[in-house]
Protein backbone atom coordinates (compact mmCIF):
# COMPACT_ATOMS: atom_id res chain seq x y z
CA UNK A 1 0.00 0.00 0.00
CA UNK A 2 2.73 2.18 1.07
CA UNK A 3 4.30 1.54 -2.62
CA UNK A 4 0.75 2.59 -4.32
CA UNK A 5 0.48 6.34 -2.26
CA UNK A 6 4.68 6.54 -2.75
CA UNK A 7 3.80 6.27 -6.43
CA UNK A 8 0.60 8.00 -6.48
CA UNK A 9 2.39 10.83 -5.21
CA UNK A 10 4.97 10.88 -7.76
CA UNK A 11 2.64 11.29 -10.81
CA UNK A 12 0.58 13.87 -9.62
CA UNK A 13 0.43 17.32 -11.15
CA UNK A 14 3.49 19.61 -11.00
CA UNK A 15 3.06 23.01 -9.46
CA UNK A 16 6.42 24.10 -11.25
CA UNK A 17 6.26 26.76 -13.69
CA UNK A 18 8.52 25.65 -16.90
CA UNK A 19 11.33 27.96 -17.68
CA UNK A 20 10.65 29.66 -20.91
CA UNK A 21 13.37 29.05 -23.71
CA UNK A 22 15.51 32.11 -24.49
CA UNK A 23 15.36 33.28 -28.11
CA UNK A 24 17.68 32.58 -29.93
CA UNK A 25 17.62 35.75 -31.95
CA UNK A 26 18.25 37.65 -28.76
CA UNK A 27 21.12 35.22 -27.53
CA UNK A 28 23.09 35.94 -30.70
CA UNK A 29 22.23 39.67 -29.83
CA UNK A 30 23.83 39.08 -26.71
CA UNK A 31 26.63 37.10 -27.90
CA UNK A 32 27.57 39.93 -30.22
CA UNK A 33 27.32 42.39 -27.38
CA UNK A 34 29.48 40.55 -25.29
CA UNK A 35 31.88 39.98 -27.99
CA UNK A 36 31.90 43.62 -29.27
CA UNK A 37 30.62 45.81 -26.53
CA UNK A 38 31.45 44.66 -23.19
CA UNK A 39 34.76 45.72 -23.24
CA UNK A 40 33.49 49.96 -22.82
CA UNK A 41 29.74 48.99 -21.59
CA UNK A 42 28.31 47.34 -18.61
CA UNK A 43 25.01 45.83 -18.41
CA UNK A 44 24.86 46.53 -14.90
CA UNK A 45 23.90 50.00 -12.93
CA UNK A 46 26.31 52.60 -12.24
CA UNK A 47 28.97 50.36 -13.56
CA UNK A 48 31.51 52.42 -15.85
CA UNK A 49 33.99 50.79 -18.23
CA UNK A 50 34.49 53.56 -20.88
CA UNK A 51 31.03 54.33 -22.32
CA UNK A 52 28.40 54.54 -20.17
CA UNK A 53 26.54 51.54 -18.21
CA UNK A 54 23.62 50.63 -20.77
CA UNK A 55 21.37 48.93 -17.94
CA UNK A 56 17.75 50.61 -18.66
CA UNK A 57 18.81 51.72 -22.15
CA UNK A 58 15.63 50.38 -23.76
CA UNK A 59 13.67 52.60 -21.22
CA UNK A 60 15.65 55.57 -21.73
CA UNK A 61 15.76 55.55 -25.71
CA UNK A 62 12.05 55.72 -25.31
CA UNK A 63 12.67 59.00 -24.44
CA UNK A 64 16.16 60.28 -25.28
CA UNK A 65 15.07 61.53 -28.92
CA UNK A 66 11.89 63.19 -30.01
CA UNK A 67 10.80 61.06 -32.97
CA UNK A 68 12.82 58.49 -32.89
CA UNK A 69 11.50 55.40 -31.17
CA UNK A 70 13.65 52.96 -28.77
CA UNK A 71 14.87 51.03 -31.56
CA UNK A 72 15.62 53.49 -34.12
CA UNK A 73 17.84 55.82 -31.02
CA UNK A 74 19.87 52.37 -30.35
CA UNK A 75 19.98 51.63 -33.95
CA UNK A 76 21.01 55.28 -34.34
CA UNK A 77 23.19 55.33 -31.48
CA UNK A 78 25.66 52.27 -32.79
CA UNK A 79 25.83 53.24 -36.52
CA UNK A 80 26.74 57.01 -35.42
CA UNK A 81 27.56 57.31 -32.07
CA UNK A 82 28.75 60.85 -32.37
CA UNK A 83 25.56 62.37 -33.05
CA UNK A 84 24.09 61.35 -29.01
CA UNK A 85 26.71 61.33 -27.04
CA UNK A 86 25.48 60.78 -23.13
CA UNK A 87 26.38 63.99 -21.41
CA UNK A 88 30.20 63.10 -19.07
CA UNK A 89 31.20 61.14 -21.70
CA UNK A 90 33.84 61.57 -24.63
CA UNK A 91 32.65 60.66 -28.15
CA UNK A 92 35.21 57.27 -28.37
CA UNK A 93 33.07 54.85 -29.70
CA UNK A 94 34.03 53.05 -33.01
CA UNK A 95 32.64 54.78 -35.67
CA UNK A 96 32.65 51.72 -38.24
CA UNK A 97 30.84 48.94 -36.03
CA UNK A 98 28.48 48.53 -39.01
CA UNK A 99 30.76 47.13 -41.52
CA UNK A 100 32.32 44.94 -38.98
CA UNK A 101 29.24 42.81 -37.73
CA UNK A 102 26.56 41.34 -40.15
CA UNK A 103 23.21 43.03 -40.67
CA UNK A 104 21.93 39.93 -38.64
CA UNK A 105 24.21 40.42 -36.10
CA UNK A 106 23.20 44.00 -35.70
CA UNK A 107 19.49 43.23 -35.25
CA UNK A 108 20.03 40.55 -33.00
CA UNK A 109 22.45 43.31 -31.33
CA UNK A 110 19.46 46.04 -30.97
CA UNK A 111 16.88 43.52 -30.33
CA UNK A 112 19.37 42.68 -27.26
CA UNK A 113 19.45 46.03 -26.16
CA UNK A 114 15.75 46.43 -26.13
CA UNK A 115 15.28 43.90 -23.32
CA UNK A 116 17.60 45.87 -21.06
CA UNK A 117 14.95 47.79 -19.34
Amino acid sequence: MFAALALSACTGASNAVPTPTPDPFILQGQAVFNARCATCHALVPDTIIIGPSLYGVATRAETRVQGLTAEEYILMSILRPGDYVVEGFNNVMITNFAKEITGEEMDALVAFLLTMK
